[in-house]
């Protein structure tokens, strides 16, 4: 099943592999499309590429001592193995055993699949977090914005409340911001652009698809003198901002900070790209925790099979709010 020529590939098998790395074949539960997966079908995504990356499933075979047959994992995109896409009922990953130990990380076999298949977003927004924390050391009473009320911008809200700041998020369109209250995942003001006073927040994230010009001039009004911008959202090589003397797509992915003035006062911009072991610990953490777990899965707002996932890439601006999760067999 493909979806265009050149493009991303929809396997309902895996392909013949004529190589000795060890090798492992998992059969999907359950995947989730990412805005990212968009991006890369539409070529507006810089980078290497991670179709069909948010999934669970349970390992079937394995030639490697690293993963028992049985074992439930989900998938760190990060780490460079060969692997095939998780929108199909399995997927193979290939590569030496300490990167394939990095790259498909265990999980428990308790929690449902709709909610552990929201660890990869997860364990971004906790790297997210962490970067915050370089910067700005703990969290606890700091007046943090995120903007874009999308799975991202929600999640690193939510881990930041439960960090102890007093967050708000803010949101370009009111529909989105209707879904995020509805999900209920979290308890903290939500509101439109231009309606939260500005010069006043610690941190502002900027956790929309795409770092805008528009977005950018929020972030920029919002934050505080000497407070600290934090790109989440999707860069491009080359991208500046007027009257910001930095370059954002370098700050992002090399996570460096840049010190820069607004309209007369300091500022920092920092970055955020990728995750670590740590952080996806952390997030399996999250979702699993007995006392207190991050109900992940009310940010789900439909299910589909492949053949309905095909469609949704073919018409992706009729996507509301909300996570799209996709069954590797028909429902």
């Amino acid at each position: 099943m493909t979806l265009e020529e050149g493009g991303p590939r929809l396997h309902r098998s895996p392909p013949p592999r004529p190589r000795e790395d060890p090798a492992v074949l998992v059969g999907i539960e359950l995947a989730a499309l990412c805005r990212s997966d968009l991006k890369e079908v539409a070529g507006t995504r810089h980078g290497p590429s991670q179709f069909g990356h948010e999934l669970v499933g349970v390992v079937r075979e394995s030639t490697t001592s690293a993963f028992a047959e049985g074992t439930r994992v989900v998938l760190d995109p990060n780490v460079k193995v060969e692997r095939g896409t998780g929108f199909a009922d399995h997927m193979w990953a290939a590569g030496p055993d300490d990167l394939l130990r990095h790259a498909l990380q265990p999980v428990p076999h308790g929690p449902a699949a709709r909610r552990l298949v929201f660890a990869e977003p997860i364990a971004c927004a906790q790297h997210c977090l962490s970067a915050i924390k370089r910067q700005v050391g703990g969290l606890r009473g700091a007046q943090v914005v995120v903007l874009g009320a999308g799975t991202a911008g929600l999640f690193i809200a939510a881990l930041a409340e439960r960090a102890g700041a007093q967050v708000s998020v803010c949101n370009r369109s009111r529909a989105r911001m209707d879904a995020a209250r509805k999900a209920d995942l979290l308890d903290v003001p939500t509101l439109l652009f231009g309606e939260l006073a500005g010069d006043r927040a610690d941190v502002v994230v900027v956790a929309t698809s795409f770092v805008t010009p528009t977005v950018l001039d929020e972030a920029l009004r919002l934050v505080a003198p000497g407070g600290l911008v934090l790109l989440y959202g999707g860069t491009a090589p080359g991208d500046r901002h007027p009257g910001l003397e930095c370059d954002l797509d370098q700050v992002r992915r090399t996570e460096t900070v840049a010190a820069c003035t607004w309209q007369g006062h300091s500022l920092h911009v920092a970055g955020s790209y990728g995750t670590t072991a740590e952080d996806f610990a952390a997030a399996i953490g999250d979702l699993t925790d007995a006392a207190s777990p991050l109900r992940a899965e009310a940010l789900v707002a439909a299910e589909v099979d492949l053949p309905g996932l095909l469609g949704l890439l073919r018409t992706p601006d009729a996507l509301g709010p909300g996570k799209i999760v996709v069954h590797p067999e028909p429902s």
